[in-house]
Order: C-alpha cells, then sequence, then structure tokens
C-alpha cells in the first residue's frame, strides 16, 4: 500500500455534475481530490438543448445559483440543477480549469473520452520536469444525474482498490480489467509524466 494518500483528480467538461458527484463522495470517503472541467466555458442545461446557460469559469456555483432562480427557479428546480448547485457550493467556491492547475497528480479519472483526451494532450504539452508518472483512466459515465452517482460510486471504488495495491504502476492493469468485467464498461488507461 502506498506510505501516502492518493492525489486524485476528477475531470468532466464544465466541473458540474459527474466530476463534483465524485468529488462530494471521494472527499467523504477521505480521499486527497480535486475536481476540473476542460471545456472553455462552464455549460449548463438551459430552457432548451439550443439555449444553455454558459458562464465563465471564474462565476461561483452561488452566482450561477442564483441567475438561475431570477431566469426560471420553478424549471431549474424541477430539472435538478438548483440542487446541483447547492451541493457544488458546498464543495468548493467555484468550478476550475484542469488546464490552468499545474499541480501533480498521482490519477486523474476523467468521466468521457473527449475529456480524457484534453487531459492527456495537456499533460503531454507541458514540460515534464519531475518525471513522476500520473496515471490518466477513463470512466464513461453519461450526464445525467443519476449516472453521476452511479459513476461516482465506481470511481470511488476503483480508487479504494488502487490504494490497496501494493504496487500501483503493476498492478493497475490488472486492476481495470476486473472493473471493465465486473461493470460492463470499457475503461481508457495511459500514464504522462510531470
Amino acid at each position: 500500500m502506498p506510505a501516502y494518500p492518493l492525489r486524485l483528480a476528477v475531470v468532466c467538461s464544465s466541473n458540474q455534475n459527474r466530476s463534483m458527484e465524485a468529488h462530494n463522495i471521494l472527499s467523504k470517503r477521505g480521499f486527497c481530490v480535486r475536481s476540473f472541467g476542460t471545456g472553455s466555458h462552464v455549460k449548463l442545461p438551459g430552457p432548451a438543448p439550443d439555449k444553455p446557460n454558459v458562464y465563465d469559469f471564474k462565476t461561483t456555483y452561488d452566482q450561477m445559483y442564483n441567475d438561475l432562480v431570477h431566469k426560471d427557479k420553478a424549471l431549474y428546480t424541477q430539472n435538478g440543477i438548483l440542487h446541483m448547485l447547492d451541493r457544488n457550493k458546498r464543495i468548493k467556491p467555484r468550478p476550475e480549469r484542469f488546464q490552468n492547475c499545474k499541480d501533480p497528480f498521482d490519477l486523474i479519472l476523467t468521466c468521457d473520452e473527449r475529456v480524457y483526451d484534453q487531459v492527456v494532450e495537456d499533460l503531454n504539452s507541458r514540460e515534464q520536469v519531475t518525471y513522476q508518472p500520473v496515471h490518466v483512466i477513463n470512466v464513461d459515465i453519461p450526464d445525467s444525474l443519476e449516472e453521476a452517482t452511479l459513476g461516482a460510486f465506481l470511481i470511488c471504488e476503483l480508487c479504494q482498490c488502487i490504494q490497496l495495491t501494493d504496487d500501483m504502476e503493476n498492478d493497475i492493469d490488472e486492476l481495470l480489467q476486473e472493473f471493465e468485467e465486473k461493470s460492463g464498461r470499457d475503461f481508457l488507461h495511459t500514464v504522462c509524466f510531470y
């Protein structure tokens, strides 16, 4: 077992639903975790599919919450967005963009393949300084409130198993294969270096 707790990052596109649900569950289980988005803006569902609410990453969850209450409290209560933002603001003040974070992690978990590609591309574009490895794993999680909860528990279980391994570098591929068989999901995995 590693002598130190794993440093985890969970990443989705807007740092709203999937990454924040996983952040919430992992932190309650005692993990050292941060969450991020990779998009250029934060997008939340709007009154129609072609009319999303778009915010800058500097906008706090509280500001988004108040904006949506002002726009249509009934709609955003009914679709669960206000509940989600309420949870988010109890975890941290605002969404964070992965590309702006230079802190090292041991394990980065992404929630869809496009985000995985963006994270790997960003890490590979950075100058390597310490050559410390970071494992990037993608767990495809559909972007709905229910799937975010199910995906968060799967991510948490995976992290607990990785934390208990004697040798993460050598055991991780076998662990991922077991999780693929157990969950029926495909996992992408690569190693990048800081």
